[in-house]
């Protein structure tokens, strides 16, 4: 698929799994070698280039400059040109979380790690496979009796604030500064309402590119319905950068 990029264009991507590789304890994740400089350096091309992440942007910013946009906790909040924005109901959660966490570190199934990123909890498996019908079980329970939501995640789940937000409507208002082509690059369901909302604005004549990125060591994992719906599926964060190089360098992908 041919795209064609230029000043008025907006260039999106996800944060674990595209940018960063996949580890086994989620605080220790960073961006790839070289991916911080690509991105910086793309933003001067583009008219935005932006990270959309469950991760908080306190954890976020510890990586990325100021030229190019962050998005934590599904558009909870962003930090765009300098500006910092919450979502005006994200607040009133924050002890709920908390306390939800610490009740998960307790009573939830023995080797589920608990994540909590200030206005979301992720319950992980990943080291234990063996107990993903427990943690499922776990996180029905914990967000039925805390009037949260539930979304499944890679190897993990998560629990959230009962919020309409997710990677689609933060991707799109984000578009609505911009009026050409819109890219995002996902490798999870996390990232699948993003490209429902590349569907929408394609559906009003933007020029738009699915990217999913397949991550080497869990290829397996890439969930079939974003590969399926994915204008190219490139292998890992070498093959995500280097797709991003590549629309540096010629402008098209």
């Amino acid at each position: 698929m041919s795209l064609q990029l230029g000043a008025d264009s907006l260039v999106a991507t996800d944060f674990d799994g595209t940018m960063s590789p996949i580890v086994p304890d989620p605080d220790a994740a960073a961006p790839a070698p070289g991916a911080v400089d690509a991105l910086a350096e793309l933003s001067g091309e583009v008219g935005e280039l932006a990270v959309i992440s469950g991760r908080p942007l306190s954890f976020l910013t510890r990586f990325f400059p100021p030229e190019v946009s962050t998005v934590g906790l599904y558009g909870l909040e962003m930090l765009r040109h300098g500006e910092r924005i919450e979502h005006p109901n994200a607040g009133v959660w924050r002890e709920t979380m908390s306390d939800v966490a610490s009740s998960a570190r307790l009573h939830g199934p023995p080797d589920m790690r608990v994540e909590l990123k200030e206005l979301a909890i992720t319950l992980h498996y990943r080291e234990h496979p063996e107990i993903a019908e427990d943690v499922e079980a776990y996180a029905e329970q914990a967000a039925d009796a805390a009037g949260l939501r539930v979304r499944t995640a890679r190897m993990s789940v998560e629990l959230h604030p009962p919020i309409d937000e997710d990677k689609g409507t933060a991707l799109e208002r984000l578009a609505a500064d911009h009026t050409g082509a819109v890219v995002f690059l996902g490798d999870d369901v996390g990232d699948l309402p993003a490209f429902d909302a590349l569907d929408r604005l394609e559906s009003e004549g933007r020029e738009v590119l699915r990217v999913a990125v397949r991550t080497d060591e869990f290829a397996d994992e890439l969930p079939e319905q974003l590969g399926a719906r994915a204008d190219v599926v490139v292998d890992g964060t070498e093959g995500a950068l280097a797709l991003l190089r590549s629309l540096l360098d010629r402008g098209s992908a």
